[in-house]
């Protein structure tokens, strides 16, 4: 991979009138502008380039059951915006213009698996992806139990279940991609294993565990959230950003903070094609994202936080406890950073159950990356906070089987807290208590 002005991408174009990049087949995506107004907040009103990719992509794994174990297959996927090469990631991860062969590449490997599903279909629902980088962007995530003998390609691995989750923990391993798969996917830990907390984390996945809110109560908050909150993000021509610059090959905001838009020459063997170019986002920084949990009678909770973000599809979902890139905020006055974000930087090393910095998707980001964490905590730092409640494990598991409940940042640290039961996998039934 290698650096290349926006001016230069092979088969990009910039619209003469609004200034909005895009692909000369009209596929793919597209870098627009978005005007974003929420009067009433600390910082009211902004404009931003945004990444626009209305169709949506298919992220599948295969799972098979060898011996009563559940293994993975997984690919060693290298991406132009990869920290360190290839990321583990998942059987499948194309957008429709991809495994449609708009690039008139080679088809996506086991693709007919999840088109038409062959198998057993454990997990299919529409999941979001970064709204305040993406407009309104939406893959299929699923998982399909095949029975037959499915060989591993060049570049694959059947690996088990419990293997990968363990490889959350290394830092910037398990792509966004296969994270998001991992969240929604009905396996919890069976046997209970590991330590005290190790443990209480395994029974709080049981749908029958206690939880300090009703699903209906839960709905329903989300839903006046989602109905009261005034934002309004409309497209606006790339070329009237207030406050951003298109100069040196890129675009930049004039504060040198939040990120650039950048373009990239990029080679890759074993790919639908081996070359291309293309536009990508750069953030500043490196971002934090962060559970709080805390034991509610017995049962392992998350504090998760009503987000309104401009790109969303249904104005909010649910995000972790803190989700920001701490310097962004450095300028801001207090009311406009984010809660909490003081406790979770200074929390003791004793607390913190979760540590790992993992890359965010390396196809339209040039090294993006946040630092996971999950961190315990004895008491509710924010009792009666409208935009904050605190979700039993299991209820999180539940709200994934349906679309635009949880983020993806959510549904990342979702598939790390899963990694920490340390124990072996079986189905689970049941709903949102």
């Amino acid at each position: 991979m290698t650096r290349l002005p926006l001016e230069e991408l092979a088969g990009w174009h910039e619209d003469p009138e609004t200034g909005n990049i895009h692909h000369r087949s009209g596929r793919f995506f597209t870098v627009e502008g978005l005007d974003v107004r929420r009067p009433g907040w600390a910082v009211e009103a902004w404009t931003q380039p945004i990444i626009n990719q209305p169709e949506a992509g298919i992220l599948g794994i295969l799972l098979k059951r060898v011996g009563g174990v559940p293994h993975l297959l997984m690919q060693a996927k290298n991406e132009p915006g990869n920290v360190d090469g290839p990321q583990l990631s998942p059987t499948v991860q194309a957008t429709r213009s991809n495994y449609t062969g708009v690039h008139r590449g080679r088809q996506v490997p086991y693709l007919d698996f999840f088109r038409e599903p062959r198998g057993r279909v454990l997990a299919d629902v529409r999941q979001s992806e970064q709204g305040a980088w993406f407009y309104r962007k939406r893959n299929r995530n699923m998982v399909v139990e095949v029975g037959e003998e499915v060989a591993a390609a060049e570049g694959f691995r059947w690996l088990p279940l419990r293997r990968v989750r363990e490889l959350l923990s290394v830092d910037d391993l398990v792509n966004m991609d296969a994270r998001t798969v991992l969240a929604c996917l009905p396996l919890r830990d069976g046997a209970v294993g590991g330590d005290e907390f190790g443990a209480m984390l395994a029974r709080s996945r049981d749908p029958r565990a206690d939880a300090a809110h009703g699903v209906h109560e839960i709905l329903s908050w989300l839903s006046g959230v989602r109905s009261t909150v005034d934002i309004q993000a409309r497209p606006l021509p790339l070329n009237r950003l207030r406050r951003w610059h298109r100069s040196a090959g890129r675009i930049s905001h004039e504060s040198g903070r939040f990120f650039d838009v950048v373009g990239v020459r990029v080679e890759a063997h074993g790919r639908e094609v081996n070359r291309w170019t293309q536009p990508m986002i750069e953030p500043v920084g490196t971002g934090l994202v962060a559970f709080l949990v805390r034991p509610i009678r017995g049962v392992l909770h998350a504090l998760v936080h009503a987000r309104v973000e401009p790109g969303y599809t249904d104005v909010v979902e649910l995000a972790p406890t803190v989700q920001c890139t701490p310097g962004n905020y450095d300028h801001l006055p207090a009311p406009a950073r984010p809660p909490l974000l003081a406790q979770v930087l200074n929390a003791p090393p004793e607390r913190i159950r979760f540590d790992t910095v993992l890359s965010e998707e390396g196809g339209r980001f040039y090294h993006a990356r946040n630092r996971y964490l999950v961190v315990e905590t004895d008491e509710d730092p924010l009792p009666g906070h409208p935009a904050f409640r605190w979700l039993a494990l299991h209820q999180l598991d539940a709200l994934l089987r349906h679309s635009y409940y949880l983020n993806v940042q959510a549904r990342s640290l979702n598939a790390c807290l899963h990694s920490l039961a340390g124990a072996l996998d079986r189905p689970v039934s049941g709903g949102v208590r």
